[in-house]
């Protein structure tokens, strides 16, 4: 059953398809697209830009990167903003999000020295999207920390949370005059794999131990900003800021008991460890995680905890730092206990919890080695938080597909269409989900798989000098879907020509 269903949303051909054609998106919920600084802008040295952990890493050891590439130049969208904008003009987006670079307006990372070219670049960009009524999302940090607060400890010093706290009063007092829509973080879980992996910058590999202290520092460091901007800047600016969480879907691979309880601790390990200190009744990490890594920590020779957990005090300050629940989704897996393996480090966080996932050889194949499709993968995550966190509000802030080149992009065209029928399955179900943002705008520098692996919409020539952008058919089938507000699997567009529509 679960084959046939993959088979369906894979194809396009699912049974009942007439009748869900008919289902809209309430005229609250709000559709727009994403990208990241270090991801698009390049200009990595320019106007007084300084160096991140990113330009580091790729300049230093360029062979961490899957095809040796970095994003000195990336996109340019720090020179070509203004395509950029017209992109969005063309697909008909209500929402636009990307993050500023901390680099870029602090070259040194502390606040001492404003770097003024950066703060244009964003006020041509941001006044650019509102004379065409696109609203700005920001993201604060998109993974792009200033090398020179690496060099000092960077998330795993808590000093973090003052430097994050300064850097963020910049951002709120330069643009909350006009960006209504704030994010803290992108991620932390794969902020907080580079202190505990080779996975991403800075690659520190501190593995069961950076991980949990870049958490518990990254957590008061949000906690601060929205304490911030929520006693000093939304009285006058009356915008909202939330946290962006990745979440995975996840079922027992049984019905067993165990199975069951396995969903939960991989849920708690994974993306509760930054949850459940906001949106939680009680507030601090989740308890049986917390248990469990005392437990192995003790057993493990180690006179205390490797996740040093909050005060009560810290705890009370933290609960309830969100407006809103920002999440981005990929991919999904079964997870047992029987499939725990001893090949993980020890210590580390994937020891601490014991269990393993599981994808079939047969769910689709996406261009990322990571990223299967799950049936009804949308559906089941947006379940998954509402169980946990009854009511919140939630925005969809990165979804997509990644394929290799090309602008028929059929794979990518199928899964917009069925992750948005999982949206309003959610929907009717009474989940409060308030919008969904496609990742990405365009191809752009995917992290360690460098132009590797292809996100977007747009697809991007980065042979070309110009960086010049080509919309693929799933931009006309998002365009479409947003115009329409309902998804139409029988919709094709009759040519591959994008045009602006009247009023945008």
């Amino acid at each position: 059953m679960k084959l046939a269903v993959l088979l369906c949303s894979a194809l396009a051909v699912c049974h009942g398809a007439e009748v869900k054609q008919s289902r809209k998106f309430p005229n609250y919920f709000v559709f727009g697209v994403g990208t990241a600084a270090y991801q698009i802008e390049g200009a990595w040295n320019e106007d007084g830009k300084g160096e991140n952990i990113w330009d580091y890493l790729t300049h230093t050891n360029p062979s961490a990167i899957v095809d040796q590439s970095n994003g000195d130049i990336a996109c340019d969208s720090y020179h070509n903003y203004k395509r950029d904008i017209e992109m969005l003009r063309e697909l008909g987006v209500s929402v636009y999000r990307f993050s500023v670079s901390w680099s870029r307006i602090l070259p040194e990372g502390l606040s001492y020295y404003i770097n003024e070219a950066g703060i244009t670049y964003y006020n041509n960009l941001i006044d650019e999207l509102l004379k065409y009524n696109i609203q700005p999302m920001i993201t604060i940090y998109h993974w792009d920390l200033p090398q020179r607060l690496q060099e000092l400890g960077g998330f795993m010093n808590p000093l973090i949370a003052d430097w994050f706290e300064d850097y963020a009063r910049i951002v709120f007092k330069t643009f909350g005059d006009r960006v209504k829509f704030f994010a803290t973080f992108n991620e932390p879980s794969e902020i907080c794999s580079g202190y505990g992996s080779l996975g991403k910058a800075p690659m520190l590999n501190e593995t069961g131990f950076g991980d949990y202290l870049c958490a518990r520092n990254l957590l008061l460091a949000h906690a601060k900003a929205y304490h911030l901007y929520n006693d000093e800047f939304r009285p006058t600016q009356g915008g909202v800021i939330g946290f962006i969480l990745a979440v995975s879907s996840t079922e027992p691979l049984t019905d067993s008991e165990e199975d069951k309880f396995a969903v939960e601790l991989y849920s708690q390990a994974t993306w509760g460890i930054y949850t459940d200190p906001i949106y939680s009744k009680e507030g601090g990490f989740p308890k049986e995680l917390v248990e469990r890594v005392a437990a192995k920590s003790a057993a493990q020779g180690y006179s205390r905890s490797r996740l040093p957990d909050f005060s009560e005090e810290e705890k009370a300050f933290i609960l309830g730092t969100s407006d809103f629940f920002g999440v981005n989704h990929y991919s999904g897996s079964y997870v047992s206990q029987t499939l725990y393996t001893s090949q993980h480090a020890i210590p580390s966080a994937l020891d601490d919890i014991e269990m393993g996932t599981y994808a079939p050889d047969e769910w689709l194949q996406s261009a990322s080695s990571w990223f299967q499709l799950m049936p009804n993968s949308v559906h089941i995550f947006l379940k998954l938080i509402n169980a946990r966190y009854p009511g919140v509000r939630i925005y969809i802030t990165e979804n997509g597909w990644s394929s290799r080149e090309g602008i028929v992009d059929e794979d990518r065209v199928n899964y917009y269409r069925s992750a948005l029928e999982g949206v309003l399955d959610a929907l009717d179900e009474g989940i409060n989900v308030h919008g969904y943002l496609a990742w990405s705008l365009m191809d752009n520098f995917e992290w360690m798989a460098g132009y590797s692996e292809r996100f977007g919409l747009y697809e991007v020539d980065f042979n070309d000098p110009n960086r010049t952008r080509t919309p693929r058919k799933s931009a006309f089938i998002y365009k479409n879907i947003m115009k329409t507000r309902m998804v139409d699997h029988d919709y094709e567009p009759e040519s591959y020509v994008m045009t602006i529509d009247e009023g945008h």
